[in-house]
């Protein structure tokens, strides 16, 4: 695995020793941000739920994100995420990392929400819980934030949830991206 674009384009990333965290493939990652590239700035807020290895919050950082916040259930996940963060010698003040299941992340209270929110579980998760949250709640997404969930292409996901609305799919193999915006 290796940053796409940006800050840190080309440096490798350090991958997990087993084949339990699935991470983004690169084509994908590049196809993904190409979308999202004129939405990033140094005020972007970004949220990676379901990090794995980060690699998604670090290409977002690599882009230009302001902050980024990592949440992954694994302490596995989350050292892994750690010692790339460290590896790119990335600041300390532009990112958190945060050991939470994603379900228990988007049930709280937050004070400030993300302008850009990646979702990506294992396939066989129930997306239903965190897509209510993000659907209902006005603190996870901040006006204008956008949603993005990986999934299985033949997974159904819903076209709208409480105030989102489905506005785009980009299949790539098994893979497909949703991208949410709030009605």
């Amino acid at each position: 695995m290796r940053v796409i674009a940006g800050i840190y384009r080309g440096r490798v990333l350090k991958s997990p020793p087993d084949n339990k965290t699935r991470p983004t493939s690169d084509r994908l990652r590049e196809t993904l941000f190409n979308v999202l590239a004129p939405r990033i700035d140094d005020e972007t807020r970004f949220l990676d739920l379901c990090a794995g290895t980060g690699a998604i919050g670090i290409e977002a950082l690599s882009r230009g994100a302001g902050f980024v916040t990592f949440v992954d259930r694994s302490k596995r996940s989350c050292a892994l995420i750690e010692e790339n963060l460290d590896k790119l010698d990335v600041s300390e003040n532009t990112t958190e990392i945060l050991g939470l299941d994603a379900d228990n992340f988007t049930g709280r209270e937050h004070v400030t929400g993300w302008d850009i929110a990646f979702y990506d579980p294992p396939y066989e998760a129930d997306y239903s819980i965190v897509l209510h949250e993000f659907g209902f709640s006005s603190k996870l997404l901040n006006d204008g934030g956008l949603l993005v969930v990986e999934h299985h292409s033949k997974k159904h996901i819903p076209d709208e949830v409480g105030s989102l609305r489905r506005w785009r799919i980009l299949k790539q193999g098994e893979t497909s991206l949703s991208f949410y915006e709030r009605d």
